[in-house]
C-alpha cells in the first residue's frame, strides 16, 4: 500500500514537472513560434504578493501577458506590482501586463456569516473579468481574493467555453495546515503544492517540491 501511495506521489510530481516544462518551453518546433501563455495572478496583502511575485520571477517571459487581480482596499499589491513589472521590462521589452481590482471577499476579523455575502458579492464582479481575460493558468497563493476568481475560472470550462488550469502554491508560512482558501480549492486545483513535507503527508493530492519561493 505504501509502494502504491509512492507511485502516484511520484507520478503527480512527474505530471507537474512536465506541464511545467511544457509551459515554459513550448512547442519550439520549426516553423512555429513559442507558446504563450496568458496568467491571471491573484495577489493579497501581506506576504502573499511578495511570495507571488518571487514565484513569477523565476518563470520564463513565455508567460505573458500577466493579468494581475487584488483587493480593491489593497493599497501595497499595486506598488509591489508596478516595480516587480518595471524591472522585468527593462530585461524583456516586450513584457506586457495589466492590473484589476475586485472586492475583497472577506475581511480580517470579518464574520463568518457576513463573509458569505461579501464573497457572493466578489464573486459576481470576479466572473465579467474572468471571462473578457480568458486566462491559459491561474496562479494563486492564498488570498481570500482567489476562491471567487477560480470559481469564475472553474465555470469556464464547465460552460465548455475554455479550460483553465489552475495551480495553487501554498504560501511558505503554512507549515501543518492548509490556509482557509488552500482548504477550499485543494478539491478543485488542477496543481496543489505545499512547501512543507508535514502538508504533503496530510493532503496526498498535493505536490511537495520543497520551497520554492
Amino acid at each position: 500500500m505504501n509502494f502504491f501511495f509512492c507511485l502516484i506521489a511520484v507520478g503527480g510530481v512527474a505530471v507537474f514537472v512536465v506541464l511545467r516544462l511544457w509551459l515554459v518551453v513550448g512547442f519550439r518546433r520549426k516553423g512555429l513560434k513559442t507558446v504563450s501563455v496568458r496568467v491571471l495572478v491573484v495577489a493579497g496583502s501581506g506576504g502573499h504578493t511578495t511570495e507571488i511575485l518571487r514565484l513569477l520571477g523565476s518563470l520564463s517571459k513565455d508567460y505573458n501577458p500577466r493579468h494581475y487581480v487584488f483587493a480593491d482596499t489593497d493599497k501595497m499589491s499595486a506598488v509591489k506590482i508596478r516595480l516587480f513589472e518595471e524591472k522585468r521590462a527593462e530585461r524583456d521589452s516586450e513584457s506586457l501586463y495589466t492590473t484589476h481590482r475586485v472586492p475583497r471577499s472577506r475581511e480580517v476579523q470579518q464574520s463568518w456569516s457576513s463573509s458569505v455575502f461579501t464573497t457572493l458579492y466578489a464573486v459576481c464582479y470576479s466572473l465579467p473579468l474572468t471571462f473578457r481575460l480568458k486566462p491559459d493558468l491561474v496562479l494563486c497563493n492564498g488570498p481570500g481574493t482567489c476562491v471567487p476568481i477560480c470559481a469564475s475560472a472553474l465555470l469556464l470550462g464547465i460552460l465548455g467555453i475554455k479550460k483553465v488550469i489552475i495551480v495553487y502554491v501554498e504560501s511558505i508560512c503554512r507549515v501543518e495546515t492548509l490556509s482557509l482558501s488552500g482548504k477550499i480549492l485543494y478539491h478543485f486545483s488542477d496543481y496543489f503544492i505545499v512547501q512543507w513535507p508535514a502538508l504533503k503527508g496530510k493532503y496526498p493530492k498535493s505536490v511537495y517540491l520543497g520551497r520554492i519561493v
